[in-house]
């Protein structure tokens, strides 16, 4: 097992070859469906609920506030609760939250395209424990830790080219599910309530601002991914 881990490990700085054009298409297809087909949305929704918080938790962490807690619930929606700070520094934070997935996506493509695609899993599992360490609520610990084995196992267990096709999906996902959720939600969010007694400005602007760069962040990926 160590040495298996060893060699996993080993593999984060190598560079891997990029995936042909064709097969990174077909992945996309699938995350595709399973960002459109109301049965495997309902199962893989809770992984765009995860970057959604973890951005959030993201951004107050570098704004130097405290991360309280962060909750997760089965319909797939989430709460991250900060201490402190100024009003432009919560306007950030309540901004990044639905980018929080096309913004991943796109940091995943880069590494891909770059080629460290084994490193997006392991990077995706650092993300993880960290999340874990601010999350409360019975589901929502049990979903990150359900979605870190299962990164774990393709990390360390997998086949290379398991795992280059999961470093795609995860990658795929992020970068579709961003636009569904947006679209989903719309000016209704809670985020863009939130940002329109901050900065007034209606709740339609802030959900076109995070269309316009969920749209224009699967746009990028698409392109180093393929």
């Amino acid at each position: 097992m160590q040495s298996s881990l060893e060699t996993e490990f080993a593999r984060i700085g190598e560079l891997q070859p990029h995936l042909p054009a064709a097969v990174a298409l077909l992945i996309g297809l699938l995350a595709l469906a399973a960002a459109a087909v109301p049965a495997l949305w309902m199962l893989f929704m809770h992984v765009n609920t995860i970057a959604h918080e973890g951005a959030h938790a993201t951004m107050a962490s570098a704004l130097g506030r405290r991360v309280l807690s962060v909750s997760m619930k089965a319909d797939g929606t989430g709460l991250t609760l900060v201490q402190g700070g100024e009003r432009a520094g919560t306007i950030l934070f309540q901004l990044v939250g639905y980018l929080g997935p096309s913004l991943f996506g796109l940091g995943a493509a880069k590494l891909i395209q770059i080629g460290h695609s084994i490193a997006v899993l392991w990077l995706g599992l650092v993300l993880l424990a960290c999340l874990l360490t601010v999350i409360r609520r019975s589901f929502g610990v049990v979903t990150v830790i359900g979605v870190g084995v299962v990164l774990f196992l393709i990390a360390a267990k997998a086949s290379l080219g398991a795992q280059e096709a999961t470093a795609y999906a995860v990658t795929w996902f992020l970068l579709l599910s961003g636009i569904r959720v947006i679209g989903e939600h719309g000016a209704k969010a809670g985020d863009a309530g939130e940002l329109r007694k901050l900065a007034w400005m209606p709740g339609g602007f802030w959900s076109f601002l995070w269309m316009i760069g969920a749209v224009g962040a699967l746009i990028v990926g698409a392109v180093l991914l393929v």
